[in-house]
């Protein structure tokens, strides 16, 4: 299945979509009624296990998971999620919390309909700018898999595997999955199968754009339901992967 035809929307309808269902002004371009998250530094660096028992993790606000952007409506029981971010020097680290009665990875390939197995979605904009990223760096849109492999777009308009970008671990508790994630952070400056890219330091007072979704897919062949942590306007409702108006605001901070 061609890979753009696989995310439900052509190039061309994705082009016209988001030009004309952008609600961001010409001073702006972000979306209207974006979150703004304070991250607040780590305490203590956490531990990438996927036990929620890190000294960090109590600092920060939990936020929710919870807009549909594709798929009909679903119970608390079907999926349910929130999350948290804190930062160290040299990394974001995310933990999330979410409830998916049934967890499917069907397809062996990672390159290949990721986004239609289970997998967490992590939209990191560096510098904040907005705007399209769908076959550049000015936003990385990591879908990270249930074997944790973290897969994006690349320049050459061809899904590449950014697993190196990421240190990942979940695990089950009860009926709750428990997923940590930390991540390097690259400029707009990444250049694909380069020897010397290097990620940010990160500082109080730095703010990115950063968004957070699910797929997911309870056994068909495609997923069923498509959430994130924010609204996103008009009918084009999954358009983060290639703009990065859609994104959040998140704030570093000290506490």
């Amino acid at each position: 299945m061609n890979q753009i035809a696989g995310r439900g929307i052509g190039l061309v309808a994705s082009a016209l979509a988001l030009f004309c269902a952008a609600p961001a002004t010409a001073a702006d371009s972000h979306d209207a009624d974006r979150s703004h998250y304070l991250a607040p530094r780590a305490i203590e660096t956490p531990i990438i296990d996927g036990i929620a028992d890190d000294p960090a993790w109590p600092q920060a606000k939990w936020r929710a998971i919870d807009n549909i952007w594709l798929g009909p409506e679903l119970s608390d029981a079907d999926f349910n999620g929130r999350y948290k971010v804190v930062w160290t020097q040299s990394k974001v680290y995310l933990l999330v919390e979410f409830v998916d009665d049934v967890l499917i990875d069907t397809h062996r390939n990672p390159l290949e309909q990721y986004w239609d197995d289970d997998c967490l979605e992590i939209f990191i904009d560096e510098d904040h700018s907005g705007g399209n990223h769908q076959f550049n760096h000015n936003a990385f849109a990591y879908h990270l898999s249930l074997d944790n492999q973290a897969i994006d777009i690349g320049t050459d308009k061809q899904p590449r595997a950014y697993t190196d970008h990421v240190q990942s671990r979940w695990q089950q508790h009860g009926d709750k999955v428990i997923w940590e994630v930390a991540i390097d952070v690259y400029t707009d400056a990444y250049r694909d199968g380069a020897s010397d890219n290097q990620p940010v330091g990160l500082t109080a007072g730095k703010i990115m754009g950063f968004m957070l979704a699910y797929c997911d897919n309870d056994g068909s062949e495609l997923r069923e339901h498509f959430v994130g942590s924010e609204f996103a306007a008009g009918d084009q409702k999954d358009r983060g992967w290639i703009d990065a108006g859609l994104f959040g605001k998140l704030e570093l901070v000290e506490k």
